[in-house]
């Protein structure tokens, strides 16, 4: 046998073993500095970097700039699952009362964040208009993928912190609810700022029927495959014997089906996972359901942000300085202010609602939408808002990431109770470590 030819190494192999070992140090090493759950999101962009930098052979990721078609499947993908699991892992929906904080964040503080950004990259970065909207509405959601370490646990697991249920119900909804900003932004871009031209349009459909057909659509599905699973046949039901693959079946059905009507499906699978929760609530399938999908979304993620470090090098050779200073200012200024100010009034107060304010976390929604966005015009500062994003997501997974888990430790031993929720006795409490008091 040819010597030469028995050890050639393969970039494709290369690429495996760079990906593995990225993920498994990701993981690995925190601990070796705190007993905390580890945030290894932005341990993945580096050492993805890292990777691709040092191991020679490795094939190049493919450039989201010019081609975001791989970029925009993956990461939809990965937010589909998050926003269901998202909003499965919701044990009581509880009083109107309850959801006050939630819709202040969605109403106020997103919009604000949206404004103020937009407003930045126009007048600091030179932005064109429509390029400083959709960055505006690329960075405003607050990420259901990367901000599962402040949200509430898994289903029956109880004890749902007011601050941890705001950032939940906060990340299951803006999402969809920053797709009519998408949507404006693009209609900027294409059509210039003579609203009257296409504003009547943009309003009832990409903001009122989307949004109302992306709802009855969750809403619909859920309850359709709470049936399938929990109900039909009598005696035989799936739930007693089925993995998570059917209910995810369900998942990818619904959001294709409201996708081809036209609505928000990110909306759609939020609220899917909603109602479904609330069929036979107490069924143990629903923790099962939840850990299968938090297994792929956790490996979906994993793989994009060891590739989002392989391209970052790339990508930021289009950073300027003002973009620099737009997304520190985002993460350490703009979204703190606005959800501070628009909590006010809110049953949650002194640094419970700085908690809630901070940690809003960039990520994987804001690679979609950027890559989606890209897929539907050409941007003249495409490169610039990549550059801005891929910045803003590696200081926030860094910043967040590694202040979170002391964050969360120190909330107050405040009762969910008390704001309206439901406390499970016999498990600790996430926030705080103590049991339930009833």
């Amino acid at each position: 046998m040819n010597d030469e030819a028995f050890f050639g190494f393969s970039g494709y192999h290369l690429a495996l073993a760079a990906v593995g070992g990225a993920i498994i140090l990701a993981y690995w090493l925190p601990r070796w500095v705190t007993r905390r759950e580890p945030a290894a999101s932005g341990l993945l962009i580096l050492l993805g970097m890292a990777a691709f930098a040092l191991v020679p052979g490795v094939p190049e990721v493919p450039d989201p700039r010019v081609t975001p078609g791989p970029w925009e499947i993956v990461a939809e993908i990965t937010v589909i699952i998050a926003l269901f699991g998202t909003g499965l892992r919701i044990d009581s929906l509880s009083s109107l009362s309850r959801w006050g904080p939630t819709l202040r964040l969605l109403v106020l503080a997103m919009p604000l964040t949206i404004l103020a950004v937009a407003v930045m990259g126009h007048a600091i970065a030179g932005m064109t208009v429509g390029g400083a909207i959709l960055l505006g509405a690329v960075m405003a959601p607050t990420d259901p993928v990367l901000a599962a370490d402040v949200q509430v646990g898994p289903p029956l697991e109880g004890g749902e912190h007011p601050v941890r249920f705001a950032l939940t119900t906060e990340a299951a909804l803006n999402d969809g609810l920053a797709f009519p900003f998408v949507y404006l932004g693009i209609a900027v871009a294409a059509q210039g700022l003579t609203f009257g031209m296409w504003g009547f349009d943009w309003l009832m459909q990409d903001v009122v029927w989307r949004i109302a057909v992306g709802a009855a659509m969750g809403a619909t599905g859920g309850w359709v495959l709470g049936q399938v699973l929990f109900v039909l046949p009598r005696g035989a039901t799936l739930a007693d014997t089925a993995s998570g693959v059917v209910a995810l079946a369900g998942v990818l059905l619904c959001y294709g089906t409201t996708e081809l009507a036209e609505g928000y499906g990110f909306i759609a699978v939020a609220v899917m996972g909603l109602v479904l929760r609330r069929v036979e609530p107490r069924h143990k399938f629903h923790r099962r359901l939840h850990d299968f999908t938090v297994a792929v979304e956790h490996a979906l993620t994993a793989v994009l942000l060891v590739g989002l470090g392989a391209v970052l090098p790339t990508l930021l050779t289009g950073l300027t300085l003002p973009d620099a200073a737009i997304a520190l200012a985002l993460i350490v200024v703009v979204r703190p202010v606005a959800g501070w100010l628009s909590l006010a009034g809110s049953h949650i107060r002194g640094r419970d609602r700085w908690v809630v304010a901070i940690y809003g976390v960039r990520g994987v929604g804001s690679i979609y939408y950027l890559a989606y966005a890209a897929g539907q015009i050409e941007f003249w500062d495409e490169a610039r808002l990549w550059a801005l994003v891929g910045f803003a997501i590696l200081v926030s997974t860094l910043l967040h990431g590694f202040t979170a888990g002391i964050a969360i430790e120190g909330l107050s031993r405040e009762r969910c109770g008390e704001a309206g929720g439901t406390v499970d006795a016999s498990v600790p409490d996430r926030a705080t470590g103590a049991r339930g008091e009833g």
